[in-house]
């Protein structure tokens, strides 16, 4: 099911369909490094990542991450969304694209309009972001999305801290004529 549409991109509903392109993802030595290990091998891992993970949120809140496809061929580059964590106040905004995509622009452009859906039709007042301490390309993003760094936080007891960045957002809504 599509949620955004922008000039290059389709982001839509992940399902279990996607599945194989989740398993390549979670996967990638930079997911690994700067996200972590969630522990999936295998295509069914993949599956229950998924069920458990955005198709849960999707369930729970009408949000959650999304695939993220070039609109002119279909193909799954990455994904973008927002995710609601149980140790943060905030709904953050996340990331994460396969590395033959990155620096084209698709993060800025996704994420752009990520930040403007919880904003004009969620309503969010604030949006987080986090990411781990050596991740300075996501920390350039999400500076040139507007968020600012405030602090340092632990996401659970023991686990390595990150940073978080936050940034108020004006609701401005959509009037249709």
């Amino acid at each position: 099911m599509k949620v955004l549409e922008t000039d290059r991109l389709i982001l839509r509903r992940i399902s279990t369909d996607d599945a194989e392109f989740m398993l390549e993802l979670l996967n990638n030595p930079s997911w690994l490094q700067f996200i972590g290990d969630k522990g999936v091998r295998t295509v069914e891992d993949a599956r229950n990542y998924i069920l458990k993970g955005p198709v849960e949120m999707y369930a729970r809140l009408g949000f959650g991450l999304y695939l993220t496809e070039l609109k002119a061929d279909g193909v799954p580059i990455g994904i973008c969304g927002l995710i609601k964590r149980d140790s943060l106040e905030d709904v953050d905004i996340g990331f994460a694209f396969l590395p033959r995509f990155w620096a084209k622009g698709y993060a800025y452009e996704s994420a752009s309009a990520t930040i403007a859906y919880g904003k004009n039709v969620l309503g969010l007042n604030r949006i987080a972001a986090i990411t781990s301490l050596n991740n300075h390309s996501s920390a350039k993003l999400l500076e040139k999305l507007g968020l600012q760094f405030e602090r340092m936080v632990s996401l659970s007891n023991g686990a390595q801290e990150v940073r978080l960045y936050a940034s108020d957002v004006h609701f401005q809504p959509q009037f249709i004529s």
